[in-house]
């Protein structure tokens, strides 16, 4: 995974924890009961997105939910629905996207408090499951369909909606598609496929199709890559949601660094902030914390 030198360890500091007044202790949920039998779960916070002012986005997947953190670390609930709300990005234009794994592709509208469906269905196929999401410049937005998938069942599909409503299923074959994001050139689309412990590689074509679709980088452990983003200068960071680590990929695929987390093992989603883009958030899922950590000497 890496060549000459070992990747740098870079630590992590708690930036906020959800407040107790938020938590649903001794609360059942059908996600929960799927997803994480077994286990206590007064939340399982994701898809962290900051807007204009700073302030932080993410949702609480089981019980609906859309928060937002405010600079000094601050929480509020924007939304409570009925809904399971997996991902969300903050496109430049400043909408607010979400992949619900219930509905389908979402629009929030944190002023008004509600939220509307964008997609809920293919040529009248419902979505087995979506789970995240990437807005690219063009307006398109990319996002991921995973459901139930894994080694045992690879369908996962990888999909692309254009401005005008075209949908274009670029994979079928997912082993539990997850993440995902655009290189700088918007030319290559990274994909993590959690149930293979492994990042995707999807060259896109100038017909809007994909091709030597390959395997970026293998991981290991019992659950696999979940959240990732990529900086300006194409390297990937890619949360792995049981290692408890943040594991950092130069263009090439040599891995340069990890960041380790300072509270649980399930590092979800991560999202580069700060005045100069030198920070890193992280959402450690099974404490319901979001961590922080310094990128800049990467640089």
């Amino acid at each position: 995974m890496y060549l000459e030198t070992p990747p740098r360890l870079i630590p992590t500091t708690i930036f906020s924890a959800m407040p107790e007044r938020f938590r649903r202790k001794g609360v059942r949920s059908d996600w929960a009961d799927a997803n994480r039998p077994g286990m206590p779960t007064d939340s399982f916070i994701e898809g962290p997105s900051f807007d204009a002012e700073g302030n932080l986005y993410i949702v609480d997947i089981p019980f609906g939910r859309i928060f937002r953190i405010a600079p000094d670390g601050a929480w509020s609930l924007v939304i409570e629905y009925e809904g399971w709300p997996n991902g969300l990005k903050i496109a430049k234009d400043g909408r607010i996207l979400v992949a619900d794994y219930m509905h389908g592709i979402m629009e929030l509208d944190a002023e008004e408090g509600c939220i509307a469906p964008v997609l809920t269905a293919r040529n009248s196929e419902s979505f087995r499951g979506c789970n995240d999401l990437h807005p690219a410049s063009n307006g398109d937005i990319y996002f991921t369909d995973q459901g139930q998938t894994g080694l045992h069942d690879p369908s996962g599909r990888v999909y692309r909606l254009a401005p005008t409503g075209r949908v274009d299923c670029l994979i079928h074959t997912g082993i539990s598609p997850n993440g995902l994001v655009l290189d700088p050139s918007e030319s290559v689309l990274f994909v993590a496929m959690t149930r293979d412990n492994s990042v995707w590689r999807l060259p896109l074509m100038k017909d809007g199709s994909v091709s030597k679709v390959g395997r970026f980088c293998s991981l290991f452990g019992t659950s696999g890559p979940d959240g990732m983003t990529m900086d300006v200068a194409g390297r990937l960071f890619v949360g792995h949601a049981s290692l408890g680590h943040v594991f950092v990929f130069a263009p090439n695929g040599e891995l340069i660094a990890r960041i380790k987390s300072c509270a649980g093992g399930a590092c979800t989603n991560v999202a580069i902030g700060g005045a100069s883009k030198d920070r890193l958030y992280i959402t450690e899922s099974a404490t319901g914390s979001v961590l922080v950590a310094d990128i800049s000497e990467l640089n």
